[in-house]
């Protein structure tokens, strides 16, 4: 730990300010709470949302994880724990199973997360009523009186135009048959781990200086259509060239030698426990 800095870096003046309105964003579910965004020595854009709301919550005593696309060692990730190892001294860990803090960006992990557990997203567009509607001002009367039929005619113009909804990340969900929320960039396939999670999800965004969350057990439902339900990315008769799982999100990827497309597992600990496993049994 870097004794020059303060605790978790950021003053405790805004840890506290920060964890009021954490506390906002829990008692009403997918409600976008403002908040006064600090600066850090990353750029806004890359995390600092997230980052934010993990050194405002983390203790001497929690263990922290960091992933980035499902990988604990892209740059993004790395510089992440860094900061956050520099100014706190805790431990860390690739375990999903064994973190107390895991910030993640575009991914929520495959191993089911646990009551003690809390899950921080980084949000790049929280106000998943942008694309219709440029003005704040109007999002803002659209939450309050729960209009959201924009969003449904955007998925309904997709059905048209390709069959279905086409949407693959930032697909938006109603959270707690009231708000709706942007589950950040995180894969359909992702959606439905946030439906009665039983961590606390915690969800920020820097650069546009809002917070929300979603609390333990709290419902959460993908938008869609009696006769077009929502699906999630199909990945049936294919499964991980290293573990054989297939219940899980895959990258599709390509071999440069041979030019042969295979699938591995998105999440890395997880893939790694998988083959430690196989390697065990």
């Amino acid at each position: 730990m870097n004794k020059r800095m303060n605790f978790a870096f950021l003053d405790e003046n805004s840890k506290k300010e920060i964890r009021r309105k954490i506390l906002k964003a829990i008692a009403i579910p997918g409600y976008q709470v403002p908040f006064a965004s600090r600066e850090l020595p990353i750029a806004r854009g890359w995390g600092t949302g997230g980052l934010q709301l993990s050194l405002s919550i983390i203790g001497q005593d929690d263990t922290l994880k960091v992933i980035d696309q499902g990988s604990d060692q892209s740059v993004n990730a790395v510089n992440i724990k860094k900061l956050i190892v520099d100014s706190t001294g805790v431990k860390t860990t690739i375990r999903t199973q064994d973190a107390d803090i895991i910030q993640s960006r575009h991914r929520i992990p495959e191993v089911p997360l646990e009551e003690h557990q809390i899950l921080v997203l980084q949000v790049p567009e929280p106000e998943p009523l942008r694309k219709a509607e440029p003005y704040e001002r109007k999002t803002k009367e659209m939450h309050a009186y729960g209009d959201y039929s924009v969003a449904y005619l955007n998925i309904f113009e997709e059905i048209i135009k390709y069959g279905k909804a086409s949407m693959h990340a930032d697909y938006p969900v109603l959270v707690n048959d009231r708000y709706l929320m942007a589950p950040s960039p995180i894969p359909r396939f992702d959606n439905p781990k946030m439906s009665y999670n039983k961590a606390l999800i915690l969800l920020g965004a820097g650069r546009e200086k809002k917070i929300y969350a979603v609390p333990p057990y709290t419902k959460v439902k993908s938008i869609d259509f009696e006769d077009y339900p929502f699906e999630r990315e199909d990945f049936t008769g294919k499964k991980c060239r290293l573990t054989g799982a297939s219940d899980v999100f895959l990258d599709e990827l390509q071999d440069e030698k041979t030019g042969e497309t295979y699938y591995q597992v998105n999440d890395q600990s997880y893939m790694l426990e998988l083959l430690n496993k196989g390697q065990h049994s």
